[in-house]
């Protein structure tokens, strides 16, 4: 059952892992990500995945608004297409 969580929320990941071209967009799309990987890991870890997945996700989205695209230009993002 666990493990059938895990393959969700990384299939979730990567179908909104896409940068964006512009500073919301990228705060959205690193905020889902670090979201979902914070919670996995934390998870994986035997730690609470929701507090993983909240600190991941504040870290995601910081990291993605003080980028700009030409540091990291993974596409137009999920929701656009």
């Amino acid at each position: 059952m666990k493990l059938n969580k895990i393959i969700a929320a990384s299939a979730l990941i990567l179908v909104v892992a896409a940068c964006g071209n512009n500073k919301t967009d990228r705060a959205l799309s690193g905020g889902a990500i670090g979201a979902g990987v914070g919670g996995v890991g934390s998870a994986l870890l035997g730690g609470n995945p929701v507090t993983g997945a909240l600190v991941g996700g504040a870290v995601g989205a910081g990291t993605g608004a003080l980028t700009k695209q030409k540091d990291i230009d993974l596409g137009t993002p999920a929701w656009k297409r």
